[in-house]
């Protein structure tokens, strides 16, 4: 049953199971809704990297820290699709393109922003884009151009987001989810664990997502992974239990969205990731890096998923042209499966 009345009590008490009966609750939960040896894959690549004016502690992109991280504009085009199209022959069905901005801006960068959009729309894969805060108007042409999903994270609680960020509200975040939605865009947003917050702070972010109506259609659960130069390089280590925890949690209580492992899969052991998927991950982000940070390559979620006996999810993207344009362009499938190969 899809609820959106959670309160952080009950959620509590969902959390505290014994690890079997929690294990076995999300498995409930998860073959109800997906196939629970199917695992979809996104690629997410930084199309404009470095310099965002947010103070976000755990972020290597910040202006505000000296993290070595390279500074560029918006890529060409021609690098973006020649990415986007080795994402879709390695078996991913989404590409997402980040870029490190507070917010939109109406000019010339969203612009070239646009045209990548329909250009990745136009090789049949989802496209999710994560550009910071945008207006309703922004978001409409997002949608126009072929963007089938906006990552907008939420973070952590409500009351811990102050210990980690000052440059933004959490209301400003809830005001962008708003606007995605209203343009019929669909919702990616999650939040990070291992920033120094409580346990209840954990569950507090998944009784905020829950809130939500409809509930994100993916919700990306990140471990920490520690930069140095930002605030939170020292942060202790997230018990893999307590995450397994999490994605479980995640799992009961929006028991129709993706859960996705996002940052800080380097981290974690083969074990680890086999017990998330127990729990009712079944979404991973695949390629060397996400944005700027060490992600396991394509070999070894490979070699995961054939141990598991597990398989990518494939599925056939309709191409149609974006809004405003003057041509149609045909219908062609996404990869075959590609578990195995």
């Amino acid at each position: 049953m899809i609820r959106h009345d959670w309160t952080l009590e009950e959620i509590r008490a969902v959390y505290d199971q014994p690890f079997p009966e929690l294990l076995f609750q999300a498995q409930l939960a998860h073959r109800e809704n997906f196939s629970p040896t199917v695992v979809q894959r996104s690629t997410l690549l930084s199309v404009k990297t470095g310099g965002c004016p947010e103070n976000c502690s755990y972020c290597p992109q910040s202006a505000h820290y000296d993290t070595g991280v390279d500074r560029h504009k918006v890529l060409p085009k021609d690098y973006v699709m020649k990415q986007a199209q080795e994402a879709k022959d390695n078996g991913s069905t989404r590409f997402c393109m980040g870029a490190a901005w507070r917010e939109i801006r109406d000019g010339a960068e969203f612009d070239a922003v646009i045209d990548l959009v329909e250009g990745v729309h136009s090789l049949g894969m989802e496209v999710c884009c994560t550009l910071g805060m945008l207006n309703e108007s922004q978001a409409v042409r997002l949608k126009e151009a072929g963007c089938h999903a906006y990552n907008h994270n939420l973070d952590t609680s409500p009351e811990y987001y102050g210990e980690i960020i000052s440059t933004r509200t959490y209301q400003d975040r809830l005001d962008t989810l708003k606007n995605v939605r209203k343009a019929g865009i669909t919702v990616c947003c999650g939040g990070i664990v291992g920033m120094g917050e409580q346990i209840d702070d954990r569950l507090g972010l998944l009784q905020e997502l829950s809130k939500q109506d409809p509930h994100p259609e993916s919700v990306p659960i990140n471990m920490l992974v520690r930069v140095e130069g930002t605030p939170l390089n020292e942060t202790e280590e997230v018990d893999p239990i307590e995450f397994v925890r999490i994605i479980a949690t995640a799992r009961i209580v929006m028991p129709t969205s993706y859960v996705r492992l996002s940052a800080g899969r380097t981290e974690m052991s083969d074990e680890m990731q086999a017990l998330c998927f127990v729990a009712g991950a079944n979404s991973i982000f695949a390629g060397e890096k996400l944005l700027t940070t060490p992600n396991p390559g394509e070999d070894k979620d490979h070699a995961l998923m054939r141990r598991l006996g597990m398989e990518f999810k494939s599925e056939t993207v309709e191409i149609t042209a974006p809004a405003g344009c003057g041509h149609t362009a045909a219908s062609t499938p996404a990869d075959a499966q590609v578990a195995n190969s």
